[in-house]
């Protein structure tokens, strides 16, 4: 017989950033990767400064994502 133990040990991932009103969820997208998706709660005491964190979080992936691409943050290629 196989024991089943139920624990609720688990974190609110919005607890985990310091932001009540941001939620984070992992889901597949349509080719199937698994993405990370932020929402914000709209009513929240805290909503511009969660939506100002969420902003600079995507700023932050957006430049990352253009330095792997182009070499620069900005993503603006100088002509020669």
């Amino acid at each position: 017989m196989t024991k089943v133990v139920f624990i609720n040990g688990f974190k609110d991932k919005a607890s985990d950033n310091g932001h009540k009103g941001v939620v984070k969820k992992r889901v597949r997208n349509a080719e199937g990767e698994v993405v990370q998706v932020s929402s914000v709660d709209v009513r929240s005491a805290t909503f511009g400064e969660d939506l100002r964190y969420i902003f600079s979080k995507n700023v932050a992936a957006a430049r990352r994502e253009n330095i792997a691409a182009t070499g620069r943050a900005d993503g603006v290629v100088k002509k020669r």
